[in-house]
C-alpha cells in the first residue's frame, strides 16, 4: 500500500481529496493510475477508495506553488471517473477551486494578510487565472460564517472567487465557431467557451420543460443519446476533436426561470445531471445572457443597456448569483464572479493500492 498525506475538503457543491503535487508521482501516467486507485474509480459507489460514487464527489485538486509571476499558486484539476478507470484533466472546477486557497493558506503556501487574504491562483488545466478572497481573521483561515449557498446544508464563510481571464479557456475563442448562434441537426445552439466550453440549448428544442429533475432526465435515455450527438457535434464544431472520451464541451439546458431568477438550467457533466451547477458552467450562462445573438439572450429577451450587473441562475437545488463587470474602451471584457464557501473535512493520510504500472 502506498500511503500519501491529503486533506478532504468540501468546494462549493463538490467534494474531494486535495493533495501538494510534491506527494503525488511526477510521471502523469503514474499518478493518476494512482488517483483512480485511491478513489475507487471503476465501480459505482467507488466502494474500494473514497471517491463518493457521483461525479460531484469523485474530484481532485492538486497545488502548488507558482513560478508565474502573477499566482501564487498553481491548481490541478483532475475529474475522476466514477464507472470507467480514467480520468479527466481537461477542464477545470470552480467549486473545488474554492477550496484551493483556504488549503494553500493552511498548508503555509500562502500567507494570510489580515481578515481577508487573496490568493492569487492560475488553473493549470486552462491556464487562466482567479482571485480567491478568503476570510483569515486574526490570520487564520476561518470556515464558519453566514453564508449559504444552494446545494450545501447550513452556512459558512464565504469565499468569492474572480475571473480573470475566463474567455477563450480551452479553444482561445469565446465563440469557437466564431459566431453565438449556430444550428446543429436543425437547432439553434450557442457553443461558448467562458472558463467551459460549453454547448447551450433550449430546453424546448429538446422535448423538456427545463424543470425535470436530474433523475428524471438521466433515466430518458432517448434523449440522453440525443443530446450526447449534439455534444459531439460541437465539439467538433468548436474545434475539439472528437470529445466521445472528454468531458467538455459541456451540455446546458436553458428554459425560462420559475422562481425570480433570469433563467433556469439543467447543466450535465456531461452524461449525467448536475444535482446543482458547476461554477465554471455559471460564468459562462451567465456571460451568454449578455452576448447578443446567444441562444440565452435570446431566452431573457435580448440584451439590454446598461447590461446585467447580476445574473441570477436557477438549477435543482437552489440558484447562483454572478456578479459581471465590464472593462474595456467598450466594456468587451467581461470578468465574473461569484460566492461559495468551503469547509476542510479531514486530514492525515490516504492508502492506495500500487499497481503494476505504479510499481515499474
Amino acid at each position: 500500500m502506498k500511503r500519501i498525506p491529503c486533506v478532504l475538503m468540501r468546494g462549493g457543491t463538490s467534494k474531494g481529496p486535495v493533495f501538494l503535487a510534491w506527494d503525488l508521482p511526477v510521471a502523469i501516467a503514474e499518478r493518476d493510475e494512482l488517483l483512480i486507485n485511491l478513489m475507487g474509480s471503476g465501480h459505482e459507489l467507488e466502494i474500494d477508495g473514497i471517491g463518493g460514487g457521483s461525479p460531484q464527489t469523485s474530484k481532485v485538486a492538486i497545488v502548488s506553488p507558482s513560478l508565474h509571476p502573477e499566482a501564487d499558486v498553481d491548481y490541478l484539476f483532475v475529474q475522476v471517473m466514477v464507472s470507467q478507470r480514467r480520468v479527466d484533466t481537461a477542464p477545470n472546477c470552480g467549486n473545488m477551486l474554492c477550496a484551493v486557497g483556504p488549503f494553500a493558506i493552511e498548508q503555509g503556501l500562502v500567507k494570510a494578510t489580515g481578515d481577508l487574504t487573496r490568493v492569487r491562483i492560475r488553473n493549470l488545466n486552462t491556464g487562466t487565472f482567479v482571485n480567491s478572497d478568503v476570510h483569515t481573521p486574526r490570520g487564520k483561515v476561518s470556515y464558519e460564517g453566514d453564508t449559504a449557498i444552494d446545494g450545501v446544508p447550513g452556512t459558512a464563510a464565504p469565499v468569492q472567487l474572480t475571473f480573470l481571464d475566463a474567455a477563450g479557456s480551452k479553444t482561445g475563442k469565446l465563440f469557437p465557431t466564431g459566431q453565438p448562434l449556430d444550428m446543429i441537426d436543425g437547432i439553434a445552439v450557442t457553443c461558448i467557451d467562458m472558463a467551459m466550453p460549453m454547448l447551450i440549448v433550449e430546453a424546448s428544442h429538446l422535448g423538456k420543460r427545463g424543470d425535470e429533475s436530474p433523475a428524471e432526465l438521466d433515466a430518458d435515455k432517448a434523449f440522453m443519446q440525443r443530446l450526447e450527438s449534439l455534444r459531439l457535434k460541437a465539439g467538433l464544431a468548436m474545434g475539439l476533436g472528437d470529445v466521445s472520451d472528454k468531458v467538455i464541451p459541456k451540455p446546458v439546458l436553458v428554459s425560462p426561470a420559475s422562481s425570480g431568477g433570469t433563467l433556469q438550467v439543467r447543466y450535465f457533466m456531461p452524461h449525467n445531471c448536475h444535482r446543482a451547477l458547476a461554477i465554471t458552467g455559471s460564468i459562462g450562462i451567465a456571460t451568454a445572457c449578455v452576448t447578443d445573438g446567444s441562444v440565452a439572450a435570446n431566452l431573457i429577451g435580448g440584451v439590454s443597456e446598461p447590461r446585467l450587473q447580476q445574473v441570477r441562475i436557477e438549477h435543482p437545488s437552489g440558484g447562483i448569483d454572478v456578479v459581471l463587470s465590464y472593462t474595456g474602451e467598450k466594456g468587451e471584457t467581461i470578468r465574473a464572479s461569484v460566492v461559495r464557501t468551503a469547509r476542510r473535512l479531514f486530514s492525515g493520510f490516504v492508502y492506495a493500492k500500487v499497481s503494476r504500472r505504479m510499481a515499474g
